[in-house]
């Protein structure tokens, strides 16, 4: 089952929930939703009720006759977890999807330690001291079914992390996982690390007509737990993640890359202990950060991935989740991990940002992460919900502004080609934008172009852009005469991220300002019509 799979079932369950009946009516449900509805039985006592509630029980698929007692969706891209329990606890499910991190062999806070004597990732001053590795989870976000009989999710007596899901009442989860360092080094290090990775998770019943490519269904019904997305929030920002939707060739439980001394986190959806562009990660391939281990040297010799950068990783340096003695994931890893003994990281909640105490800098990095009171709850049939659980890590936005100077000055505005999405090529990765600029007295000159860079991050691009200008002129009479013509150019842009500088509050703008040095020309055969261009100001782009 593809990705697009899974998020055709998210699909079809918000399709059930805002299209109306009458029109539902009109269509197969195969056509419409490829997902059976809910049973009656889930919320309650006892066995599955075999009825259905849905006013289109009567059109939807029905259970195929082809039965087995053991049920096994092993072989479905993602899948974590599948059995008839009606709940589950926050703890337990995020057992389930815990990662692997797995760190350089030079990391400056190992020590030198390997196998069952690593102690990272580490654990947040204030909380309980352990003598072992501590990883923190959180529920950011739950996710009902349209047609849910009760409650998603189940708060628990003892606070945040001790609440319950109805499994068969959920739709879609995001789960964050998070690995504190004390602190890092090299460029602009500082005090407290929190490494964040956010996991989509849709929970699914087993007569979804997909599951049929791998297994037979089974005889009572089960609900299968499935990761879609998996997201390393490299260095906090957003353009740096690395994104990996889930395919045939993605390995769960899912390796983490951490970057030495500077700890960004990177995916290995294979565990291979390599980083490749492509494959470990295939959203926003170009502007993926990756896993930079010669950053705690300071280096920053181009501003794209390279191999070179990221060092060989070794088993010794794995520290491994608690996975449950019943997931499906267990035997296999173990096999992977052969004879090698890894220390096993806890797995705890993460705490609120009063934890520090006084201390500013832990406060402000453990808040930027926290949800209070999580996990927030909705209803797939929020257009907000789903827009926000779909689109999160994946689509971005960006409107650049900047002074304009080519002779004349002016200002010049960037935007996505489709206004509220990226066009991206899809054999190199870069972006095509719309480049429009007015400049000259009473910027009464004016000009379109589109505009190809390879990334929306790196500190450093190339970029071409072609397109029209309007030149306005006026003679010693007054007269004015307006003429178009073609217009090129190319040049290099700089790019920093301000939230690392003495200038970090103009992020309340964009986290991105920058500079670009091109050349213009003007005229399509005639190169003589050559310019200087300089820009300075807000935005990626």
């Amino acid at each position: 089952m593809r990705t697009a799979a899974l998020s055709a079932a998210l699909l079809s369950l918000f399709a059930l929930a805002v299209v109306p009946r009458s029109v539902v009516a009109q269509f197969r449900a195969t056509e419409l939703t490829g997902v059976a509805p809910t049973p009656t039985g889930v919320a309650g006592g006892g066995g599955m009720d075999a009825s259905f509630s849905s006013p289109t029980a009567g059109l939807l698929p029905v259970r195929t006759p082809t039965v087995q007692e053991a049920c096994d969706y092993s072989e479905v891209p993602g899948v974590i977890w599948w059995g008839t329990e009606r709940r589950m606890s926050l703890e337990r499910l995020a057992a389930y999807a815990a990662p692997v991190y797995w760190f350089s062999p030079d990391e400056p806070s190992l020590r030198r330690r390997e196998g069952l004597d690593v102690r990272l990732p580490e654990i947040i001053p204030g909380e309980p001291v352990v003598d072992k590795p501590v990883v923190y989870y959180q529920f950011d976000e739950i996710l009902s079914r349209p047609e849910a009989e009760g409650p998603a999710y189940l708060p628990g007596p003892g606070g945040q992390g001790t609440g319950e899901v109805e499994l068969a009442n959920v739709a879609a989860i995001t789960l964050g996982i998070f690995a504190y360092f004390a602190d890092e080094v090299g460029l602009g290090a500082h005090p407290h690390d929190l490494e964040a990775t956010s996991f989509k998770l849709v929970v699914l019943p087993d007569t979804y007509e997909a599951f049929r490519e791998y297994a037979p269904a089974c005889s009572e019904e089960n609900q299968v737990v499935v990761i879609t997305r998996s997201t390393a929030k490299a260095h906090g920002l957003q353009w740096f993640w690395n994104v990996v939707e889930t395919d045939d060739f993605t390995s769960f439980p899912m390796h983490l890359l951490v970057e030495e001394g500077k700890h960004g986190i990177a995916t290995d959806k294979n565990g291979d202990g390599y980083f490749t562009p492509g494959y470990d990660v295939n959203v926003r391939i170009n502007d993926a950060w990756g896993v930079r281990d010669n950053m705690a040297t300071g280096l920053m010799a181009t501003g794209k991935f390279e191999s070179w950068m990221a060092k060989v990783r070794r088993p010794e340096h794995r520290v491994i989740p608690p996975l449950p003695d019943d997931s499906p994931l267990k035997s296999a890893f173990e096999r992977k991990l052969g004879d090698v003994e890894n220390a096993v990281y806890e797995l705890r909640p993460l705490p609120p940002a009063d934890i520090a105490g006084d201390d500013e800098g832990l406060h402000h990095i453990i808040a930027g992460h926290a949800v209070p009171g999580w996990p927030e709850t909705d209803e797939l049939s929020s257009t907000k919900a789903w827009g926000s659980f779909v689109t999160e890590g994946t689509a971005l936005k960006s409107l650049s502004i900047a002074f304009r100077a080519d002779g004349d000055l002016g200002f010049s505005f960037v935007f996505p080609f489709f206004i509220v999405k990226h066009l991206s090529d899809p054999m190199t990765g870069g972006y095509i934008v719309h480049r429009m600029y007015l400049k000259d007295e009473k910027l009464r000159d004016f000009g379109w172009m589109l505009l190809y860079t390879p990334s929306a991050s790196r500190w450093v691009d190339t970029y071409l852009a072609a397109g029209a200008e309007q030149d306005e002129e006026v003679d010693s009479l007054g007269v004015s005469t307006r003429e178009w013509d073609f217009v090129f150019e190319t040049g290099l842009k700089f790019r920093v991220n301000m939230a690392h500088t003495p200038l970090k509050f103009l992020t309340v703008f964009t986290d991105y300002w920058g500079f670009r040095a091109g050349i213009k020309n003007r005229g399509f055969w005639d190169i003589s019509n050559l310019t200087y261009v300089f820009e300075v100001g807000a935005g990626s782009f």
